[in-house]
């Protein structure tokens, strides 16, 4: 194993929930302002997951504020997430879910499932 690949397992974190697209989740990030930090939770529907395992990995997450659509994609292993809470699951039979973008009311609906941690 080359320095390169050591170095990155050493910065994966423990302790990642498994995320599937589908899932609506709770993304606690570390906000920085001035010389003050604090947490902000961000929930939504995981609409993607990318890059697989490894250090790159990324989940994209979708909420509606105030009739707008919101979308973040937060890097699982960043020193910046505090933590994911996974709130529900839900049946999907796609990998990527970017048709709810366009979606409204019903067809936006994801069918519920049984979820045990």
């Amino acid at each position: 194993m080359d320095k390169i690949q050591l170095f990155n397992t050493t910065q994966l974190k423990k302790g990642i929930p498994d995320i599937r697209p589908g899932d609506t989740v709770c993304v606690y990030q570390k906000i920085k302002e001035g010389d003050k930090e604090r947490i902000q939770s961000f929930e939504g529907v995981v609409l993607a997951k990318k890059h697989g395992k490894g250090i790159s990995a990324t989940i994209t997450v979708r909420k509606v504020v105030s009739g707008i659509g919101v979308e973040k994609t937060f890097p699982l292993h960043s020193p910046l997430i505090e933590k994911i809470e996974i709130l529900k699951r839900s049946k999907v039979r796609r990998a990527k879910l970017y048709y709810l973008r366009k979606a409204k009311g019903r067809k936006a609906r994801l069918k519920k499932v049984e979820f045990k941690e």
